[in-house]
């Protein structure tokens, strides 16, 4: 195991494997109509959702399905009966005919897929948060350098109809000169809605718990950090890396904000003792174009539901919520207009519109066009290091700030 373990961590690194592997054929081109032929790494529940929406667009041939535990290749083989399986990741980047991969795997081990699928010269769809550290995030922006591979983020939410109308509001002429976000993601769900059963089968036998753990720090098996590997510091981010990320990454593609200078986070676990990470907290981050951003989340009240932000500016602000929807309300204060709008303030009850599907329709065309997508990987740099700050801030107890000359959270 503990060669299996060495050998991991030198896959990481890519290069020498890939030299070896001769996988660095170029790649069919595709033609405007011409058939994509996928792969999906990580079949959990946000993979197979990523996949449903992936075998909607027209055109697309899904080839294979790799994931550590084989319960979910198996419920893949439902959708898609002929569909290759494997458990080994590699196995699937080997087939040189697969077009593009979807990655949905844990978010700790997206840089431990995303590398080597560059190297192996595929498109990607890389769900979010991108990268877990920022010496992951460098590391996979090493590997797309000069490559020439289509990337784009899973932040479906900059994919539907509101950015556009938000973008044609967010102008000097209508807001003014523009100083703050207000984001909130609240949920009445205990554990986030996140708790999930053990399957009878979820043992080692089943799971590969080395390739799991990646780099991780390691643990005998345990099929709670497994299952619930949202709950764990060495896995994952929580609501930050879970939900932040969206409308960091919203209002970072509307306004064109950069990472922050400085983050604070602050919060707490008061209600969900299986886990490690908040399921309450709040974020603060300023940024040089001098907006400070401010974004809010609890699993115990669902008043403003999974997003309800505001934008102020001088001269007026723009709500943006769940179901998408905008509203703008001209003036810089409290006048008789806003007053008599006020209750079109009030959180939408529609529900969250999933805009997954022209996400995805997005990255195929582009996989196509060669042209960059919605969500490039340099929005997913800038979103995933704003999200990475915030999660240092909280376990170190202080105000955390971005070198930009060495690029490191100090």
């Amino acid at each position: 195991m503990s060669n299996r373990r060495a050998f991991l961590r030198q896959l990481v690194g890519g290069a020498a494997w890939v030299a070896g592997s001769g996988l660095v054929a170029s790649r069919r081109v595709l033609g405007a109509n011409e058939r994509i032929r996928i792969g999906l790494i990580g079949a959990g529940s946000r993979g197979k959702e990523i996949f449903r929406a992936a075998l909607r667009c027209a055109n697309i041939e899904a080839v294979a399905v790799a994931d550590v535990y084989t319960r979910h290749p198996d419920e893949v083989k439902t959708l898609v009966p002929g569909i290759k399986t494997c458990r080994d990741f590699r196995q699937l980047l080997d087939d040189k005919t697969i077009d593009a991969v979807l990655i949905a795997t844990p978010q700790h081990q997206h840089a431990l897929n995303f590398v080597p699928a560059i190297q192996a010269r595929k498109d990607v769809y890389q769900e979010k948060t991108m990268a877990f550290n920022p010496k992951h995030a460098k590391r996979m922006r090493q590997a797309l350098e000069g490559s020439g591979r289509v990337v784009q983020i899973g932040m479906q939410m900059n994919s539907g109809p509101g950015i556009s109308r938000v973008r044609e509001l967010a102008t000097a002429e209508r807001m003014g000169t523009i100083t703050a976000i207000q984001a909130h993601h609240y949920r009445n769900a205990p554990y986030g809605g996140w708790l999930r059963e053990i399957p009878s089968d979820c043992d080692p036998q089943h799971v590969d718990w080395p390739a799991f753990e990646g780099e991780a720090k390691r643990h005998p098996f345990d099929p709670q950090r497994y299952m619930n590997w949202r709950f764990y510091w060495d896995y994952s981010g929580g609501n930050v890396f879970e939900n932040m990320v969206h409308q960091v990454g919203f209002w970072y593609q509307v306004l064109g904000l950069s990472i922050p200078e400085t983050v604070t986070m602050t919060g707490a676990n008061y209600l969900s003792p299986k886990m490690e990470v908040p399921d309450t907290m709040n974020v603060t981050m300023n940024h040089r174009e001098k907006i400070l951003f401010t974004w809010s989340s609890m699993f115990s009240n669902a008043y403003y539901g999974e997003t309800h932000d505001f934008l102020f500016g001088t001269k007026g602000t723009v709500v943006h919520d769940e179901s998408d929807k905008v509203l703008y309300l001209p003036g810089g204060g409290k006048t008789d207009e806003t007053r008599a709008r006020s209750s079109e303030q009030a959180p939408d009850t529609s529900g969250y519109l999933d805009s997954t599907g022209q996400h995805m329709q997005n990255f195929f065309d582009c996989v196509r066009s060669r042209n960059e997508p919605i969500c490039p990987f340099s929005m997913g740099f800038r979103s995933a290091i704003a999200c990475q700050m915030a999660i240092a801030s909280y376990r170190q107890g202080r105000t955390v700030r971005w070198d930009p000359q060495a690029e490191e959270i100090v």
